[in-house]
Protein backbone atom coordinates (compact mmCIF):
# COMPACT_ATOMS: atom_id res chain seq x y z
CA UNK A 1 0.00 0.00 0.00
CA UNK A 2 1.29 3.38 -1.03
CA UNK A 3 0.31 5.76 1.57
CA UNK A 4 2.75 8.98 0.84
CA UNK A 5 5.28 10.64 3.17
CA UNK A 6 5.11 10.53 6.36
CA UNK A 7 3.83 13.72 8.25
CA UNK A 8 4.41 16.23 5.54
CA UNK A 9 4.18 19.39 7.29
CA UNK A 10 1.95 22.32 6.59
CA UNK A 11 1.76 23.17 2.50
CA UNK A 12 4.07 20.24 1.63
CA UNK A 13 2.82 17.98 -0.69
CA UNK A 14 1.66 14.19 0.09
CA UNK A 15 3.73 13.12 -2.63
CA UNK A 16 6.55 14.79 -4.15
CA UNK A 17 7.99 13.72 -7.80
CA UNK A 18 10.67 11.22 -6.83
CA UNK A 19 8.19 9.31 -4.82
CA UNK A 20 5.54 9.21 -7.71
CA UNK A 21 8.03 8.13 -10.12
CA UNK A 22 9.53 4.97 -7.64
CA UNK A 23 5.56 4.06 -7.00
CA UNK A 24 4.73 3.94 -10.97
CA UNK A 25 8.02 1.96 -11.37
CA UNK A 26 7.32 -0.39 -8.39
CA UNK A 27 3.58 -0.72 -10.14
CA UNK A 28 5.19 -1.49 -13.12
CA UNK A 29 7.55 -3.53 -11.84
CA UNK A 30 4.36 -5.83 -10.31
CA UNK A 31 2.30 -5.97 -13.01
CA UNK A 32 5.08 -7.41 -15.22
CA UNK A 33 6.15 -10.39 -12.44
CA UNK A 34 4.54 -13.80 -12.52
CA UNK A 35 1.53 -13.92 -9.98
CA UNK A 36 2.84 -17.22 -8.68
CA UNK A 37 6.42 -17.00 -8.65
CA UNK A 38 7.49 -13.08 -8.93
CA UNK A 39 9.57 -12.94 -11.40
CA UNK A 40 9.74 -11.31 -14.69
CA UNK A 41 7.55 -12.93 -17.26
CA UNK A 42 9.37 -10.82 -20.12
CA UNK A 43 11.89 -13.28 -18.92
CA UNK A 44 10.48 -16.56 -17.39
CA UNK A 45 8.54 -16.98 -20.96
CA UNK A 46 11.12 -17.11 -23.17
CA UNK A 47 11.68 -20.34 -25.29
CA UNK A 48 15.45 -20.01 -23.93
CA UNK A 49 14.06 -19.68 -19.84
CA UNK A 50 12.49 -23.32 -20.40
CA UNK A 51 15.55 -24.91 -18.97
CA UNK A 52 16.95 -22.00 -17.12
CA UNK A 53 15.38 -22.26 -13.32
CA UNK A 54 15.38 -24.38 -10.74
CA UNK A 55 12.84 -25.36 -7.45
CA UNK A 56 13.46 -25.74 -3.91
CA UNK A 57 10.57 -27.27 -2.24
CA UNK A 58 9.90 -25.68 1.33
CA UNK A 59 7.42 -25.56 4.11
CA UNK A 60 6.13 -22.26 5.44
CA UNK A 61 4.90 -23.67 9.13
CA UNK A 62 2.31 -20.68 8.98
CA UNK A 63 0.85 -21.73 5.69
CA UNK A 64 1.00 -25.60 7.27
CA UNK A 65 -1.23 -24.76 10.51
CA UNK A 66 -3.36 -22.90 8.03
CA UNK A 67 -4.13 -25.71 6.03
CA UNK A 68 -4.42 -28.54 9.04
CA UNK A 69 -7.10 -25.78 10.50
CA UNK A 70 -9.38 -25.94 7.42
CA UNK A 71 -8.55 -29.48 7.06
CA UNK A 72 -10.35 -29.89 10.59
CA UNK A 73 -13.16 -27.76 9.42
CA UNK A 74 -13.42 -29.66 6.66
CA UNK A 75 -13.58 -33.07 8.63
CA UNK A 76 -16.05 -31.47 10.34
CA UNK A 77 -18.35 -31.31 7.11
CA UNK A 78 -18.65 -27.41 7.66
CA UNK A 79 -18.83 -25.90 4.22
CA UNK A 80 -15.81 -24.29 3.70
CA UNK A 81 -17.09 -22.09 0.25
CA UNK A 82 -16.18 -18.35 1.05
CA UNK A 83 -13.61 -19.37 4.45
CA UNK A 84 -10.65 -17.65 4.74
CA UNK A 85 -7.42 -18.93 7.45
CA UNK A 86 -6.44 -15.86 9.23
CA UNK A 87 -2.54 -17.07 10.54
CA UNK A 88 -1.06 -15.67 13.63
CA UNK A 89 1.80 -16.62 15.72
CA UNK A 90 0.92 -18.95 18.90
CA UNK A 91 0.02 -16.66 21.82
CA UNK A 92 -1.48 -14.05 19.49
CA UNK A 93 -5.30 -13.96 18.93
CA UNK A 94 -6.55 -13.58 15.45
Amino acid sequence: MLLGRPMPGPGEPLWLPDDRWWALALLEVEAAACRDCGHPTGETTTADAEYAYDAQVVRCHACAAGARRMAAVQQDGTPTEGLQVSIYPKGETG
